[in-house]
């Protein structure tokens, strides 16, 4: 089973870079963030077009998420448990027998801002999530743009970039409580190279080149699943295209 996350920055605007890796990867699942389109404008039939099923909560112009997949994703639910709230930044879907969660947190601005304090409030009702409705013992992914690199071999400068935002201390302390939970960072499990980056910022002058990226999209699983995977990897191609998202695909293979 292949998967695989991509920050799309705008399925409108990237649609022919999501459909072309997608008939060149053929992953069996893949989840997107920031689509950033309402849902009557979500392009769902060029999807169906290559066969692939797709589930998606959006709104317009930010947030947006979406699961894309071989077979019909089943249980399909937005938000977290018992409500719709933040519907666009979290949709959970089964496929192949395996919950899959998609997420979107929120990027939090600033350390001082609120909009800071309102990320960790996120974490800790995504972990209410998780310990509420699945099972650290079972199969579980989770996957998405995180908003945090968790590890100094994660940033292009950990000592400069240490209390900034997305590589704050308090981030750090939040991501853990997943790991205690049960979760394992799928690809540091096969991958403990630095210099491996999902992101590059568009206002950093020849960004990819320099190496100066971030970590921030993941790919992480319950144990049960974790140690069934067998590779994982980041395709930087498609952020070398002409127009392309500052993100680009982590990508996981399982022996499933």
């Amino acid at each position: 089973m292949k998967v695989a996350s991509f920050n799309v920055n705008s399925i409108r605007a990237r649609l022919q870079i999501v459909l072309d890796w997608i008939q060149k990867e053929t992953p069996d699942i893949l989840c997107l963030q920031e689509t950033k389109v309402t849902d009557d404008e979500f392009p769902q039939t060029s999807f169906e077009a290559i066969n692939y099923h797709v589930v998606f909560r959006g709104e317009k112009s930010y947030n947006g998420v979406a699961i894309i997949s071989k077979i019909p994703p089943g249980n399909v639910r937005v938000g977290f448990s018992g409500d719709e709230s933040e519907g666009t930044r979290l949709i959970t879907a089964t496929i192949n027998k395996i919950p899959v969660v998609n997420t979107y947190i929120p990027q939090g601005v600033h350390p001082l801002l609120k909009q800071f304090r309102y990320k960790l409030e996120w974490f800790q009702r995504l972990y209410d999530y998780f310990d509420k409705n699945f099972r650290p013992d079972r199969a579980l992914l989770w996957m998405g743009d995180f908003n945090v690199a968790p590890e100094p071999a994660d940033v292009h400068d950990p000592d400069h970039l240490l209390g900034n935002i997305c590589f704050h201390p308090d981030e750090h302390t939040a991501l853990q409580r997943f790991r205690e939970w049960g979760f394992v960072d799928v690809f540091r499990l096969h991958q403990r190279e630095s210099e491996q980056y999902t992101f590059w910022d568009y206002r950093t002058k020849n960004a990819i080149a320099r190496k100066k990226g971030w970590r921030i999209d993941h790919i992480w699983a319950t144990r049960a699943l974790a140690k069934k995977s067998t590779k994982a990897w980041i395709d930087i191609a498609p952020r070398l295209l002409e127009k392309p998202s500052d993100h680009t695909f982590i990508v996981a293979e399982f022996d499933i």
